[in-house]
């Protein structure tokens, strides 16, 4: 019996390349490197804040469960909308910034 061999692990080193790497479309991949750039200044600016996770949820209307899981990067089910007003509830605010994709 010939043994299989196990798959060599994919490393990534940006969302793009992760979405690449996942097959996702453009479209998917766009939002998912958005996402996770959010996330991480959140995660950055939850954790050195001055603000508890109680007083961040409070000001956004949310739990302190999914503040604490935003500080935790883990923010699967968690809206876009949801981590700007995180965002907003720390006392800042993203910069909208648009330019054409890369072909």
């Amino acid at each position: 019996m010939r043994k299989s061999s196990p798959e060599r692990p994919i490393r990534v080193k940006t969302a793009k390349d992760l979405g690449h790497a996942l097959g996702l479309s453009a479209v998917e991949t766009a939002e998912m490197e958005f996402r996770s750039e959010l996330t991480c200044a959140l995660t950055k600016i939850i954790r050195k804040g001055n603000l508890t996770h109680a007083e961040i949820a409070k000001r956004a209307g949310t739990s302190r469960t999914r503040v604490t899981a935003i500080a935790n990067a883990n923010t699967q089910g968690i809206s876009t909308g949801l981590l700007i007003r995180v965002l907003s509830a720390t006392g800042h605010r993203a910069e909208l910034r648009v330019r054409k994709a890369a072909a």
